[in-house]
């Protein structure tokens, strides 16, 4: 198979470990970088140009977008999905994933723990938005923000009425968000593959920071999970539709309690963590998607009489 890893640096540890899984398992693995792939709309061929070129030959995607381009992205993941290319991330899933206001909506609809969360159209009723996530401290969150960037503890009243009023004035779109004392700065992180959990960490904040994102210096430890944690983060990954998942849930006194779910997540912290070879995972399951409809049409052809059976 030709796989192509969607990815603006070869030289990340996640695009690294994909290639490296691929080409373990016999496959060819090219890395293209979305943002220089030029889309050809037309009737019956639709089609991409990479640096000029026509790209052909390719069996099925991965997608690594990065959120500052979720839009061009996903417009070429979906250019892919229309050229009859596999793509391990499904577009749609993507774009759902990304807009924070929606995944939570669509998760609590499908019956889902999270911590109490607010939204609102710049609304003046400040102090009812406060009491209705439980009062302070409560977590105020950037809807566009990444790996803990545009998240921050409110710790009094007077504090979360500021920093809500300030997000306001600037037109930015905020979530305000129960805060979960017993969580004490730490969060899970389960990675999803295929409907399958494949790996799980916990995520600890360094010293006096409350958000545990690796990026932020957090550390990493393996992690046994409960029944009710796995069965939570496949559904969380079912609902969005995604088949590759990075599915982030705090502990908590009334059960695992997700906070979002990621469509691209990095590979770094859970495979040290876990031991565990995830790139391989994904490589296996890229394989099991191409081979699906490949077997389907050798069954038809075998058997016409397949169909309908309309005697």
């Amino acid at each position: 198979m030709k796989i192509a890893i969607l990815s603006r640096d070869p030289k990340l540890y996640s695009t690294r470990r994909l290639v490296e899984a691929a080409q373990q398992r016999g496959h060819e693995a090219v890395v293209l970088d979305h943002l220089r792939c030029d889309l050809v709309m037309e009737k019956g061929d639709p089609h991409i140009l990479y640096k000029g070129e026509l790209l052909t030959g390719i069996d099925a995607v991965i997608p690594r977008i990065g959120a500052s381009v979720t839009f061009y992205g996903t417009a070429v993941v979906r250019q892919f999905e229309m050229m009859k290319v596999k793509s391990v991330v499904a577009s749609q899933s993507i774009v759902r994933s990304r807009d924070k206001l929606r995944s939570l909506q669509i998760m609590a609809r499908a019956g889902l723990g999270m911590p109490k969360t607010a939204f609102t159209n710049y609304s003046k009723e400040v102090k009812e938005l406060i009491k209705e996530v439980g009062g302070a401290p409560l977590v105020i969150k950037l809807l566009e923000g990444t790996q803990g960037l545009g998240v921050v503890l409110a710790e009094t009243q007077k504090a979360a009425e500021s920093v809500i009023e300030a997000f306001h004035n600037l037109k930015a779109r905020i979530i305000v968000q129960e805060f979960i004392a017993e969580s004490k700065g730490a969060d899970i992180r389960v990675f999803v593959v295929n409907g399958e959990v494949v790996g799980a960490m916990k995520r600890q904040g360094k010293e006096g920071e409350f958000r545990s994102n690796l990026h932020r210096g957090g550390s990493a430890t393996l992690i046994k999970l409960s029944r009710a944690e796995k069965a939570a983060a496949l559904m969380a990954a079912k609902s969005l539709g995604l088949d590759v998942a990075g599915v982030d849930m705090l502990q908590s006194k009334r059960g695992p309690l997700i906070l979002e779910v990621n469509s691209s997540p990095g590979l770094e912290g859970i495979e040290k963590a876990t031991q565990k070879d995830i790139a391989g995972k994904i490589i296996e399951f890229t394989e099991l998607l191409v081979a699906k409809p490949k077997a389907k049409k050798a069954k038809q052809k075998n058997n016409p009489d397949s169909g309908d059976d309309h005697q």
